[in-house]
């Protein structure tokens, strides 16, 4: 990969709906140049597909925050598949240090909030946890 198809990905992940001439115009080459970097892009599996943002997936739920949890023994593959079957649990982080997986998850309300923190910390596995509400986001 090069600048251009880097700054192509970029692109795309700004808009994965913009057509060939928006691209071209954006990265200024052609559009025959962005059909063939695309197809290559495409076929090499850089770009392993193409995916829908519904207004629920960009919407912020309005409490969020970061779980830290530390996992006993080899049981973090274990804790990982059950917080990723949880609505709420947005996203799953395997981290280095302190905590073994960090867990963003958002809810509507702060009491449906500490229903899930509760539900993760009676986790098998879960040995200790520290979890930090978001207040705002800058960027």
């Amino acid at each position: 990969m090069d600048k251009l198809d880097n700054a192509l990905i970029a692109a795309l992940r700004r808009n994965g709906r913009a057509s060939l001439s928006e691209l071209a115009d954006r990265l200024g080459v052609t559009r025959s140049t962005i059909r063939v970097r695309l197809d290559r892009l495409q076929q090499g599996g850089e770009i392993a597909g193409f995916t829908v943002l519904t207004r629920s997936d960009v919407r912020p739920h309005p409490v969020r925050g970061l779980m830290m949890l530390e996992i006993a023994g080899r049981g973090a593959e274990k804790a990982t598949k059950q917080l990723g079957r949880m609505a709420e649990v947005q996203a799953v982080h395997s981290t280095n240090g302190t905590w073994d997986l960090i867990a963003e998850i958002g809810t509507d309300t702060l009491e449906r909030f500490d229903e899930v923190l509760f539900a993760i910390r009676r986790m098998d596995g879960i040995t200790r946890s520290e979890t930090n509400l978001l207040l705002s986001t800058r960027r």
